[in-house]
């Protein structure tokens, strides 16, 4: 009996530790989560404008330019999958990893070559370990993202895109990241950044009376367009990747709320347990007084 109460005064004390840790962490993600989506707001209205812009140009005039031309046929598409850095957060790196690879089944059934480009150590490391080849890997500022790193992710997207897919280029490039719905929901998303899909123009003018300023271009359209599409790449990144940092606090912060319900059950239990042990050894130690006071009475 001794030997097992020690057991369980072992294992309570285990589980006070974990729920100190998971606590601990639990409250540094709710403090980070608020910096997170600070930064997601900020990001929004420029992102916005960008994109109100790019609609502009590309609704209101006629020119054929290449970032907004449909392919005639899709021979090879690029999938950039959005992970975070670190765990303990739940199913957040593993959902969007199964997005991303059940995309590719898709574009895979549609007969089209996928390649992949990750950011996230916990996707490179899914990757590497399963033999998957990638085109380019960025890791290590998943929980507080730059643009440099969204700037060089458009980059060589960009770059590409430009090449015939026969050299080594993509036809068409899709984006999935976790998005921020709430503190408890995060949804993993897909995007089609390239070619263009502009619908904010039409769409907006017809689910709304707004009146959208007239636009005069310089030195002309496709110039305009030439500079403001890497822009509006960049903006999209980079506003993804602040989703995901935002999602990833939320579902970090979840999960150790949860790890530290499940050692409050824990202790509960094994303290149960203990009481239980204990009341046992001292039952059975009057039962040995009683029977040697009724030996020596006999």
């Amino acid at each position: 009996m001794g030997a097992q109460l020690r057991v369980y005064k072992q294992k309570i004390s285990s589980a006070q530790t974990t729920k100190k840790i998971t606590k601990a962490m639990e409250l540094i993600a709710a403090s980070r989560i608020q910096k997170a989506m600070a930064r997601v707001r900020a990001s929004s209205p420029f992102s916005r404008a960008v994109t109100r812009a790019v609609s502009a140009v590309a609704t209101h005039t006629d020119i054929d330019h290449p970032l907004t031309r449909e392919p005639e046929s899709v021979k090879r598409s690029a999938i950039v999958i959005l992970s975070s850095d670190r765990g303990l957060a739940g199913a957040f790196n593993s959902q969007v990893i199964r997005e991303g690879l059940e995309l590719a089944e898709l574009l895979r059934s549609q007969g089209k070559d996928v390649v992949f480009y990750l950011f996230g150590r916990k996707a490179v490391g899914y990757f590497q370990f399963r033999g998957i080849a990638t085109a380019a890997e960025w890791t290590g500022d998943a929980d507080v993202p730059s643009f440099a790193t969204a700037e060089a992710m458009a980059t060589s997207l960009l770059e590409a895109y430009e090449t015939d897919a026969s050299e080594g280029g993509v036809d068409e490039i899709h984006l999935v990241y976790n998005r921020f719905v709430s503190m408890m929901t995060q949804e993993a998303e897909q995007v089609r950044l390239l070619p263009l899909e502009v619908v904010e123009g039409d769409e907006a003018e017809a689910a709304s009376s707004e009146i959208y300023p007239l636009y005069e271009f310089e030195p002309d359209a496709i110039d305009v367009l030439d500079a403001l599409l890497p822009v509006y790449i960049q903006s999209r990144i980079f506003n993804a990747l602040l989703q995901s940092a935002a999602a990833k606090q939320a579902a970090t912060q979840k999960a150790m709320k949860s790890a530290s319900d499940n050692a409050d059950k824990l202790i509960t239990d094994y303290t149960r347990l203990r009481n239980n042990a204990r009341q046992a050894e001292i039952t059975q130690q009057i039962a040995e007084i009683v029977g040697g006071a009724d030996a020596l009475a006999s």
